[in-house]
């Protein structure tokens, strides 16, 4: 029966892990990811990164929320990380939004939210990108509809690091379970 449920859990994960766009987002969300010690992103941080610029060259205009506070192995916040990132590959200062207090994906949606509503932006009713690699999507998803977000697409990142990616898909369909349970 165990494993049952971690296929069907498994499975889950599988079909999120695309991308699923509806509508014309208004706003992008790209989820942290760890620092380096040197300041760089990591690989799963630089594969978001990149997805998110492959959409902005095609989207613009988009508000870009990037999400992820400072771990204590961390020489930065994750979104301070990405904004500068972001910054040196073209993106406009003035459309990022930093928000750097989270430590998980719980808050990184939550204090997204709440961050985006005191700009004006209702995420009940604007459409909202979510962006990281495709083994997190289905759980960022499912929180950030629990948390008020109404229209929500997702943009999945590819994980071109093969030993995360293993780990990963292993340990997402618990996290999964975990999530649904006990992030409130």
């Amino acid at each position: 029966a165990g494993i049952l449920v971690f296929a069907g859990l498994f499975g889950a994960v599988m079909y999120g892990s695309y991308d699923h766009i509806q509508d014309d987002p208004q706003v992008m969300v790209i989820l942290g990811c760890r620092v380096m010690p040197g300041g760089e992103p990591s690989i799963l941080l630089q594969d978001r990164l990149d997805t998110a610029l492959d959409y902005l060259d095609d989207h613009p205009d988009i508000t870009v929320v990037v999400s992820g506070g400072q771990g204590s192995n961390e020489p930065t916040s994750e979104a301070a990380c990405m904004a500068d990132y972001l910054e040196e590959h073209g993106v406009d200062a003035d459309q990022i939004l930093l928000e750097d207090e989270s430590s998980n994906t719980k808050e990184n949606l939550i204090y997204s939210r709440e961050l985006l509503e005191e700009q004006g932006v209702d995420v009940g009713e604007e459409g909202v990108l979510v962006v990281s690699n495709g083994f997190h999507l289905t759980r960022s998803r499912m929180l950030a509809e629990r948390f008020g977000y109404g229209h929500v697409s997702t943009l999945a990142a590819p994980t071109s690091h093969v030993p995360s990616r293993i780990q990963m898909y292993i340990r997402e369909p618990l996290a999964l379970v975990k999530s649904f349970f006990l992030d409130k």
